[in-house]
């Protein structure tokens, strides 16, 4: 979650809230901050996270 967060920070520095890119990979970073995500920290739960957070790469490493 940090490093998508930095990602995220990184990625987007400059880039209009408009653009479909970021607010696609802006969805999955914020749902990724959801309590059942980050604080129950074990089982299925963990493993969606995680998903998000290597969705949110994905759409911040193509050719942002």
């Amino acid at each position: 979650l940090d490093r998508t967060s930095a990602l995220f920070a990184e990625k987007t520095a400059g880039v209009s809230t408009s653009e479909p890119r970021y607010r696609n990979a802006l969805y999955h970073l914020l749902n990724t901050q959801t309590s059942c995500y980050r604080y129950w920290g074990s089982g299925i739960w963990t493993d969606y996270a995680r998903e998000l957070c290597r969705r949110a790469s994905g759409i911040l490493q193509s050719d942002f």
